[in-house]
């Protein structure tokens, strides 16, 4: 399948940042069982991947801004267009060996998303997104799942952990979604989570507190696979809060209402 040229920059960058990745995961397993730890040797895997993205993606376009968990805010001389990036999502999966992480590349055109790339080197699955374009995994159609009852539905969340989020909170969150459901998944990597929405995998999901990068290129995804998106508040700004609710606009809104009552 042919894509376009700045899905081509995308995904050659992703696919290189994610050979690098492969390898540090094989690398993990050994580290596991030394008395170091892997800890630091995955902050160092984190940034060397980051660095690979900004190469390949300042190279293919001169002057884009650039936006990394890692490194933070890069200005570019073209103001108009900023990448999104995490070079590693789900790092605490990858710390464990766990095979649920990605890359994620969001490009903003001013205030809105127009391209996505998420790419999990451990089973390769490539997804990806351009606006109006649609939505992609290996080369196959993504439509959201079309279940209507939310009995039927698998849903994917967050779950805050030691030192971050409002432990308090979601759990009436929970209460609320887990009474309502065939099922709760909490997997690790909100862009995969994304994309899995994307995918029809999950019928929708929610979370709070996430970052820019952890939401621009599942975002659009969604959005090109016919889904929601929105802010727990109904809105549309997610990369401003980090909270978001998605799935089909049926179980988007009932989410929506779900997750509204248990804040009162």
């Amino acid at each position: 399948m042919q894509h376009s040229a700045l899905i081509n920059v995308m995904v050659k960058a992703a696919l290189r940042a994610g050979r690098s990745l492969k390898r540090d995961l094989g690398e993990i397993e050994h580290l596991q069982v030394s008395l170091k730890g892997p800890a630091n040797f995955v902050s160092l895997a984190d940034k060397r991947a980051e660095e690979m993205l900004y190469t390949d993606l300042l190279k293919a376009r001169p002057g884009y801004g650039f936006l990394g968990e890692e490194g933070g805010t890069r200005e570019g001389t073209d103001k108009t267009h900023t990448w999104i990036v995490d070079p590693l999502d789900g790092t605490t999966n990858f710390l464990h060996g766990i095979p649920q992480f990605a890359i994620s590349i969001g490009l903003k055109r001013e205030d809105t998303i127009i391209a996505g790339v998420i790419y999990n080197p451990a089973n390769d699955e490539l997804y990806i997104a351009e606006r109006g374009k649609g939505a992609f995994l290996n080369d196959q159609r993504l439509r959201v799942a079309g279940r209507r009852q939310l009995n039927e539905c698998v849903i994917g969340c967050g779950l805050p952990h030691i030192g971050r989020g409002d432990h308090a909170l979601f759990r009436a969150e929970m209460e609320a979604i887990q009474t309502k459901v065939a099922g709760l998944r909490r997997f690790g990597a909100a862009s995969l989570d994304l994309a899995f929405v994307a995918a029809g995998r999950l019928d929708g999901f929610w979370e709070r507190d996430l970052s820019p990068w952890d939401i621009a290129a599942g975002q659009i995804l969604i959005r090109e696979a016919g889904g929601t998106i929105s802010g727990l508040d109904g809105h549309d700004d997610t990369l401003a809060t980090g909270h978001l609710v998605c799935g089909n606009e049926y179980v988007h809104r009932e989410l929506l209402k779900l997750l509204k009552a248990a804040a009162k």
